[in-house]
């Protein structure tokens, strides 16, 4: 017979799932959503569900090509694919990492000079950014699980933070409800559009795949047996289910606080 859920089995397969979902909750995310709750209130709420749906399958496909190959996406790629085909994923991977850690460094260094009013300068702010991302290699050579017990802080933070405004702010249960499950957005625009593709852009990312699948590589599996492949797989995703949704309700929290605070309201009012 089949060994039946372990919550001790999924605390051990627990880590990845969390550690992938970071890149759900960054600042190109939080952007977004308070840019699409102040153009469009509640009405985009179900293309957060969505895209985040779709980013759980791309997940799940990232999971089991870690789990049943024993190989990251990064590497498959580098065994199947010709050479200059190779070299051009590897320089426009480069590019994109560039291109992602440069808003990354220059927006962080600008949330900390409007955090301290001014007292940290733009240049300040990038050394912080500098050696807090050192800070997180360095957290990496004492383990993975302290880093993933890191994340699990910050993300644990996040939520409570948020939920706390959500609560304060109280948005209109029935309309948030409307907005996540009915696909409609009447009356909407060309400027309601742009930022439906900003949800989906800032959801579906593709180094996100390239790092799951390597992720589950870091837990013990024996490939040889399938019962050993098929369990695996299953908590994997499920951790990655129950990730995604602390961080669809995240990006649900700061979606509806923004748009029920400024949705069709003028400076002056706010």
């Amino acid at each position: 017979s089949q060994p039946g859920f372990s919550f001790r089995k999924l605390w051990a397969f627990t880590g990845p799932g969390f550690l992938m979902s970071i890149a759900y909750l960054d600042p190109g995310n939080v952007e977004s959503d308070l840019q699409c709750g102040a153009v469009a209130g509640f009405k985009l709420l179900w293309v957060l569900l969505w895209a985040t749906v779709l980013g759980l399958l791309c997940q799940r496909l990232a999971i089991r090509l870690g789990v049943v190959t024993g190989k990251d996406l990064g590497e498959i790629c580098y065994l199947y694919y010709p050479k200059v085909p190779r070299m051009l994923l590897w320089l426009m991977m480069e590019i994109a990492i560039i291109a992602s850690d440069m808003q990354e460094v220059i927006g962080t260094a600008i949330a900390f000079s409007l955090l301290s009013a001014g007292r940290i300068p733009l240049w300040g702010g990038v050394l912080i950014t500098i050696v807090d991302t050192l800070f997180f290699l360095f957290l990496d050579k004492y383990g993975l699980r302290k880093l993933e017990a890191f994340f699990g802080l910050l993300i644990t933070i996040m939520a409570l933070t948020f939920g706390y405004e959500y609560m304060v702010v109280r948005p209109g249960q029935v309309e948030v409800l409307k907005g996540i499950f009915l696909p409609y957005c009447s009356g909407c625009g060309r400027e309601e559009l742009l930022q439906a593709v900003g949800i989906v852009g800032a959801i579906i990312m593709p180094h996100n795949i390239f790092l799951h699948s390597s992720l589950v590589k870091t837990r013990a599996i024996n490939r040889s047996k399938k019962e050993a492949v098929r369990e695996a797989n299953m908590y994997f995703l499920t951790e990655s289910c129950l990730a995604l949704f602390i961080s669809f309700l995240i990006n649900l929290f700061v979606m509806a606080v923004f748009g029920e605070a400024f949705y069709h309201q003028r400076n002056k009012d706010v």
